[in-house]
């Protein structure tokens, strides 16, 4: 229309002759517009690219002051875009070690706590009547012995503390070696129970024990395993006093033995079982002189069955607060968690 309308009022040039545009100034022209096109576009794209590298380091700038909350919007799925996921995930990940630390140094400044006052309890205690016994010479002999029976009491409770609170340092930090070999379950419960008769009957208690055969071998470490089953029947004795029987039954599940040992005593609430095997937790009504554990016994117990790839969970009702614990028969799927070494010992991965 251009063209027409300058050949129409007489215009004449080299660039527009009488067959109209020379075809070489036609692909000048192309060329031009092409790269007018290109520009405009490119600095479109790079500017809103460059928007949001910008916007990347704005937010990289945050995370290093300090505010991890904030996540990059990944709009595409081009290089800056990995970018701004990976930058996502790191964040994300940091919180979760800070969390992890937190949670760490609370566990620690709990553990602080709950030691300094349970040592401190007996050692009062322990100091109180000494000082008594020290200073007032005219004691008569009954008395003198009922004060030395409390002392002698409270630093056997004391050694009680250390013990535990060594072996469960031991055991958390998987600073114990774990010696399997064959054991006999039944016989050993069985061994157990009688060596708590006397614990029976000063508490008034009676028990049953129930197992499905005569003998059942498994692969443990047999200290250990006494020793998970010392906690639980000495905890089923302490809180289990009131329902007058304990009942400890053995059966067969697929690949495992099935240990369940049984108190009557007051129910335990829903929202304590959660905690329970937790180290220095005790439920509130346990927190009396007459019962007086550590709170590791059952954190040693849980430590102890997790060494040998098992299982230990707590039901509580009116029926009975249960203790169940699953041990496998071999401890081959324990490698994951345990070297073993030339001797045939089982040495705990510190973690």
């Amino acid at each position: 229309m251009l063209i027409e309308f300058l050949r129409t009022h007489g215009y004449r040039s080299y660039v527009i002759g009488r067959d109209g545009i020379d075809p070489k100034i036609k692909v000048v022209i192309l060329l031009f517009c092409g790269l007018l096109v290109f520009l405009t576009s490119f600095f479109i794209m790079i500017g809103d690219l460059l928007q949001y590298v910008k916007e990347i380091s704005n937010s990289i700038q945050e995370i290093a002051e300090g505010n991890l909350g904030i996540l990059i919007d990944v709009k595409d799925d081009d290089e800056f875009s990995q970018l701004a996921d990976n930058i996502n995930k790191m964040t994300e990940e940091v919180l979760v070690i800070m969390d992890r630390e937190r949670e760490t140094e609370r566990s620690k400044n709990e553990l602080i706590t709950s030691v300094a006052h349970d040592l401190r309890t007996p050692l009062t205690s322990i100091t109180g009547y000494l000082e008594l016994i020290r200073s007032n010479r005219t004691l008569n002999d009954e008395t003198r012995d009922k004060y030395l029976e409390i002392v002698y009491n409270k630093s056997k409770r004391l050694e009680h503390l250390i013990y535990d609170l060594f072996d469960f340092t031991k055991l958390n930090h998987g600073r114990i070696n774990l010696k399997p070999g064959t054991i006999n379950i039944v016989k050993l419960l069985e061994q157990l129970l009688d060596e708590f008769y006397p614990s029976f009957q000063s508490n008034h208690l009676e028990y049953e024990y129930q197992t499905s055969k005569k003998d059942i071998c498994i692969e443990a470490d047999g200290d250990l395993i006494a020793r998970l089953f010392d906690n639980l029947i000495n905890n089923a004795i302490k809180y289990g006093a009131d329902g007058k029987l304990i009942k400890v039954c053995i059966s067969e599940v697929p690949g495992m033995v099935k240990i369940d040992v049984i108190n009557y005593g007051k129910v335990i609430p829903n929202q304590e079982l959660n905690n329970i095997f937790k180290k220095f937790y005790r439920v509130e009504q346990s927190r009396s002189e007459n019962t007086g554990g550590t709170g590791l016994g059952l954190a040693i117990a849980k430590n102890v069955v997790d060494m040998h790839n098992g299982t230990i969970e707590v039901t509580s009702s009116l029926k009975g607060t249960s203790f169940t614990v699953c041990l496998p028969y071999s401890l081959s799927e324990c490698k994951d968690k345990f070297m073993i070494d030339n001797k045939g010992e089982t040495v705990g991965n510190n973690k």
